[in-house]
Formats: C-alpha cells, structure tokens, sequence
C-alpha cells in the first residue's frame, strides 16, 4: 500500500512540475519576445476576428445616399445580419445555402447589378478593408471620389408571384390570389406591415413632367416645340422629380413620332405594364420613393445576390435603434 501511495506521489510530482517548468518557458518566451512582434500578434489575431465576425455574422456598413430616408440617414451607420440568408464562403465568392428567404418588407443589401467590377481580386481586397475598419475606409470610388455603390440597401416591395407597376410615382401590385391591382400603401394596410413610403413629388407635377419628357423627344426628333409644353415646364420646378416617370413618358412619346422603331415600343410596354417577379427573385425599392435608383432601372434581383438584412443602427448616438 505504501508503494502504491509514493507511486502516485512521484507521478503527481512529475506532472506538477512539468506543468511550472512549461509555464515558466513560455513566460521567459513571451518576456524575450520582440514588443513590435507582440503588438503586430495582437493586431492580426483581432483583425482575424473582425474578419470572421463581418464576413459570417454581422457586418458593419455605412449609408452612402439618402435612397432609404427616413428609415436610413445618409451616414447612418448599421449592423447587417450575414448570417441570416447564408453567408459568402469568402467575400464576393461561393455563397452558403440557408432556409430562411428575404420576406417582403425586409431591408436588405445586396450586390448592385449595375456595379462594374475592377477584378475579382481588388474586390477581395476591397471588402477585407472595408470590414477590417467597420466601414471606414472604402477605397473602391469613381472619378470624382465617390464611393461606387457595390452594394445596395433596399426594401423587398414584391416577391416570387407578385406583379408590380408603377402609376405616376405609386406602386401598385397584384399578389398571388388578388385579381386586380392594388395600391401599396392599401396593402401594406391590410396586411399589417409598416408604411414607411417617402414622396417628394406630388401628383401635379406629373403634368410637367410628362411635358417636359415630350419636349425631349421632339428635340431628338427634330420636331418644333410646342409652346404651351414649354412653358408648363418652366413654371415647374418638378420637371424632373420623377425620372422613372419621365422616361416612360420619353419612351411613349418616340414611339407615338416613330412607331417603325420597335424599340421605343418595347420600352414603353416595360415601364407601363411592370413586372412579373418569379420565385427566387424580388423586387428592392428604396423607402425615398423620388430619390432612389432602384429595381425600377435595373429590375427583378437574384435571392442568391442578397447578402443580409439590416438589422441595427448603431451610429450616431441619437439614431441606435432597431431597423423597421
């Protein structure tokens, strides 16, 4: 019994002292080691977390434009769910499946898909910054030193087997099961979802707008202006507030000169007559209805381009809160 007890001592003493004399080497290790060395350690493996929290969890953006006022301020800052829809393997590369879908009335960001890329390795490069300094630093501008809107933030308006068009600036739509079409604002009512739409143009100034889209296609044509067109659209300053608008109107009027040019026609039926959104696709508008370039320009997005959901404004101070 006795050797069996000094059996188990020594061993334990063994143990214990490997586990001091370890513990020593590595505070002599850490104690000789270069402080520019321990500072840069520390930097990359918090970068490395950043990173890893950014690319598969939250990620940190900055409002560029005023497309989503007042639910989005220009230089809000906000926390996107990346989690949420399946996160990207790397960033810009190999997006993972998830089960949960964008519902309608989600904020969401999502690849632009008029962006021009640069190359896919400035794009790496570009996203690891952007998500290393929390939306800081963005290095990716145009010429006049502009952030490039690589990423939209948009709300989901319609979904897979709605229909939308667009009436003088309003929305109308017809989901699964309606017959007829309906207003936004009407539905979005009924179906209890916050109202969040921001019109700056009002219905009068459709007139103006209309002649001032009529005056640009006689120009174009080579046909004399009427005068009365003119001068409804000097006395307005809202000739342009709607350009969605505006160029339905151009389009309908070069077909009505030039009904041999097919192509005019085509693109007037697209801006009057809307869009059917298939499964897998929806429809991003921004809530600044008259102030946003949105699916109306570039049409229906991909489910697989959507890379979260605003989640959380969390700069400035007075603006924290939940994204609605």
């Amino acid at each position: 019994m006795e050797s069996w007890m000094t059996t188990v001592q020594n061993v334990t003493e063994k143990i214990l002292t490997h586990r001091k004399r370890k513990k020593l080497k590595q505070k002599k290790k850490q104690q000789a080691k270069n402080p520019v060395l321990d500072w840069l350690e520390a930097f990359i493996w918090a970068a490395g977390v950043v990173l890893l929290i950014n690319q598969y969890l939250f990620q940190a953006y900055q409002i560029p434009s005023g497309s989503m006022i007042d639910t989005l301020l220009i230089k809000d800052h906000i926390f996107v769910n990346k989690i949420i829809f399946g996160p990207e393997l790397i960033p810009g590369k190999f997006k993972l499946p998830s089960t949960i879908k964008p519902e309608r009335n989600d904020v969401m960001i999502f690849e632009n898909p008029t962006y021009i890329s640069r190359g896919p390795a400035f794009d790496i490069f570009q996203r690891v910054l952007y998500m290393l300094t929390l939306s800081l630093v963005d290095i990716d501008k145009d010429e006049n030193g502009n952030p490039k809107p690589h990423f939209l933030i948009k709300r989901a308006v319609a979904v897979g087997g709605d229909s939308i068009r667009f009436r003088e600036g309003d929305v109308q739509l017809k989901p699964p099961g309606f017959e007829n079409w309906i207003n936004e604002s009407d539905f979005l009512e009924i179906s209890n979802l916050q109202d969040t739409i921001r019109r700056m143009v009002g219905i009068s100034a459709y007139e103006s707008i209309r002649a001032s889209a009529y005056i640009d296609a006689f120009q174009k044509s080579g046909i004399k202006l009427n005068k009365n067109l003119i001068k409804l659209t000097s006395s307005s300053e809202n000739s342009h507030g709607d350009m969605f608008a505006w160029m339905k109107y151009r389009n309908e009027a070069l077909y009505s000169i030039n009904p041999h040019e097919r192509r005019y026609g085509v693109l007037w039926r697209k801006f009057d007559t809307g869009w059917y959104i298939p499964e897998g696709w929806l429809m991003p508008l921004g809530d600044n209805r008259d102030n946003s370039k949105d699916g109306r320009y570039f049409g229906p997005v991909s489910l697989d381009k959507v890379l979260g959901k605003a989640m959380f404004k969390y700069w400035p101070l007075d603006r924290v809160g939940n994204i609605k």
